[in-house]
This record gives structure tokens, C-alpha cells and sequence, in this order.
């Protein structure tokens, strides 16, 4: 991490503009999850407590570029008052604009401006250099806290740094830190587990692991193509035959061999929680079945490897874990790392959706925060968000 964070700045009587990842899941109104929002609460805190002004900007939703009050952050600026007792939260109905600057001018050092929806304007996500001045205008440092926006070149997380100084929050640096050093000088056994449905949403990260680990462990629908190129008969199970090309350049190049892939699968009739499932071997199942989970020897003979390990990251389901005959696997992959004596990092929004479900989030080192950010972050991608920040 060698950008510059919060600790470097001097914020008594300055007012820091933080972009925040509060795009949180709601219904009727109401926050379901404020995993995301929690998250921020070491950086919001720490500028509090240093005297300066906190003025909070997030995305929420898709509004297309219009002012869609379904999608207004007006119900998190209410529950960001809970979260944070006894600071002055105050809501802004805009993000830019005369409303904008009233509310940030009445704000004093100490409490909490969150500014509505930055989705309602168009030029956000077009990162349009004007809007991202306006934007400018409302603080004196600019805080990129939102790892999960880091991959995108926006207004907020881009374009604001081009007028501001821009530093690192807890958040953003943690994220940073943690995946980076994984990445780069990891404690050995290193492993990575991938798991999803299509070999095509995962290739960069595949190459981009496979060099660095000790075993890559795979799983999920995009497992069936590897096994298809293999020669194994998949009955009707999801296999992207536009892939199978990219499959076998895989499977035949150096490293290759520690490419781990299932030898059982959990097979059923159809794509449901009623569905007849069973356990065939990859050599035998029945041209009427699809595959929709790893079997018991694959996951057994995966934790071991993964309790083996010093540094484990993983990215992507191993079955379609929301149907309860099919979690299986994917609750064995979270076990085995709950009991690693090293590095755990989990990325992607399945995988986190998993652990939080199994109840074992508490016991990985890192839950990643940023689903695309996070897959673009394994494949070694530099993401603008972290580009745009002043080095130290």
C-alpha cells in the first residue's frame, strides 16, 4: 500500500469528501444488510474525532441517470444516524448544486453530511470532468473509502481526485493491503479456490492465479467445461462450449498440473430445491443430469488442501448454493478456511453471500467489500479508483 491515507493528512477545520460504498440492499424502504455501511465506520469515525467535516457520497442502485426517489439515500442517512449516536447526520437532497452547498456550509466540524444519490446525474458514471469539479467544491480532501467502485473510472472515484488531494480510508487501504500482500508475498501453501458459472467471467483471474499459487482449486458450473474438454460425458449440466478452446489452453499450459477439478459431482433432473439429486463420479453421470454441485470425496479431498494452507483466497461458489441441496460444497470450502492457521480472504459477492450464510464471515481474515472490484483486483488489473490516489 503505498498510497497515502487518512493518517497522513491534517484534518482539524477541513472538510473531507468521502466516497462511500453505502449501495446497500433494501425493501419497502428498509436496509436488509448494512455490512457495507459498517465497514466505513473506522474511516467516518476517525475524521470525526480529527475535527473535520465529513461529507459522504455513494451510489445506490441503477437510476439511470435520473432523479428516481426509490433509489434516494435518504432512508441511509436515517440509519447512519443510529450507527453513529450522538454525531448530526444531515441529508442533503442533492449532490451537487445550491441544496448541496447550503447543507455543507451549515455542517460544522465534528458532523455528518450525506449527499444524495450520485446516480441521479448522468455525468456521474461518464465521469464528466465538470460534474466531478462541482463535486470537488464541497470538501477540501477528497477520501476514496469505496473499494467496491475502485474498478470503475467515475466521477466520484476518479475525476474528483483531479481537483482535490485524494488519500485512502481504512477501508480502501485494508482491502489494498490485504489482497495485495496475498498476492505479491504470500505465506506458503498459497491456494486459490474459483468457483462460478462460466470459465469466461474467471479466465484473467485463472491466469493471473496460476503462476503465483500452489493448487487452484476449481468448482462451480464453470468446472462441467474443463471436465467436458476432458472427455467426460456432462448430461445436460452448463457447459460453455465458446470456452472449451480457452479450457484446454488452460489445461495444457506450465502449472497446469496444479489445476484441481471435481471427481464427483451432486447431479440432479432439473434446476430446483425439489430436484431428484445424487452423487455420481465425473466418469459416470447419466445423460439426463445436470451437475449443480462438487460431491463429498471432490469437497473432502479440497479441505485438505485448504487446512493445509498458510494463504487461501476465494472467489466464486462451488454449486448453486442458494438451493439447499446444493450447498454442500460450498459450506465445506467456508469450514475448511474457518479453520486455516494463516491468510484468509474471501472476494466476490457469492462467496461472501455464502460465508455470511454459513455464519463463519467472523472467522476469515478479510471479507471483501467489492464483488467486480475484488475480481479485477485478482487479475491484476490497476483499478482508476487506486490509480487516482496521491502516492505516498
Amino acid at each position: 500500500m503505498n498510497k497515502k491515507t487518512i493518517r497522513d493528512m491534517e484534518w482539524n477545520g477541513q472538510r473531507a469528501l468521502v466516497r462511500v460504498d453505502f449501495n446497500v440492499p433494501m425493501k419497502d424502504g428498509a436496509i436488509t444488510d448494512d455490512t457495507r455501511m459498517r465497514a466505513a465506520l473506522p474511516t467516518i469515525t476517525y475524521l470525526i474525532e480529527q475535527g473535520a467535516t465529513v461529507i459522504l457520497m455513494s451510489h445506490l442502485g441503477r437510476p439511470k441517470g435520473e432523479r428516481n426517489l426509490s433509489y434516494t439515500l435518504e432512508p441511509v442517512a436515517a440509519h447512519l444516524r443510529d450507527l453513529l449516536a450522538g454525531t448530526k447526520v444531515h441529508f442533503a437532497d442533492d449532490c451537487i448544486g445550491e441544496s448541496a452547498r447550503r447543507v455543507v456550509s451549515d455542517a460544522q466540524p465534528g458532523e455528518v453530511v450525506v449527499l444524495e444519490n450520485l446516480r441521479f446525474h448522468a455525468e456521474e458514471e461518464k465521469n464528466d470532468p465538470d460534474f466531478a469539479k462541482q463535486l470537488s467544491k464541497l470538501g477540501d480532501v477528497y477520501v476514496n473509502d469505496a473499494f467496491g467502485t475502485a474498478h470503475r473510472a467515475h466521477a466520484s472515484t476518479a475525476g474528483v481526485a483531479k481537483y482535490l488531494p485524494a488519500v485512502a480510508g481504512f477501508l480502501m487501504e485494508k482491502e489494498i493491503d490485504v489482497m495485495g500482500r496475498a498476492l505479491q508475498e504470500p505465506d506458503r501453501p498459497f491456494v486459490a479456490i474459483i468457483g462460478g458459472a462460466k470459465i469466461s467471467d474467471k479466465i484473467k483471474v485463472i491466469e493471473n492465479l496460476l503462476p503465483k499459487v500452489d493448487a487452484l482449486l476449481i468448482g462451480g458450473g464453470m468446472a462441467n467445461t474443463f471436465l467436458a474438454v476432458q472427455g467426460h460425458e456432462m448430461g445436460t449440466s452448463l457447459v460453455e462450449v465458446e470456452a472449451k478452446d480457452v479450457a484446454k489452453q488452460l489445461l495444457e499450459r506450465p502449472g497446469a498440473e496444479k489445476l484441481h477439478l471435481p471427481t464427483d459431482v451432486v447431479a440432479a433432473d432439473k434446476f430446483a430445491a425439489d430436484a431428484d439429486a445424487a452423487v455420481y463420479a465425473v466418469t459416470s453421470l447419466p445423460n439426463d443430469r445436470m451437475a449443480l454441485d462438487i460431491g463429498p470425496d471432490t469437497a473432502k479431498r479440497y479441505q485438505e488442501i485448504i487446512r493445509s494452507a498458510k494463504t487461501v483466497i476465494w472467489n466464486g461458489p462451488m454449486g448453486v448454493f442458494e438451493l439447499t441441496p446444493f450447498a454442500k460444497g460450498t459450506l465445506a470450502i467456508a469450514e475448511a478456511m474457518a479453520d486455516v492457521q494463516g491468510t484468509t480472504i474471501v472476494g466476490g459477492g457469492d462467496s461472501v453471500a455464502a460465508v455470511e450464510q454459513s455464519g463463519l464471515a467472523g472467522r476469515m481474515t478479510h471479507v471483501s467489500t467489492g464483488g467486480g472490484a475484488s475480481l479485477e483486483f485478482l487479475e491484476g488489473k490497476q483499478l482508476p479508483g487506486v490509480v487516482a490516489l496521491q502516492d505516498k
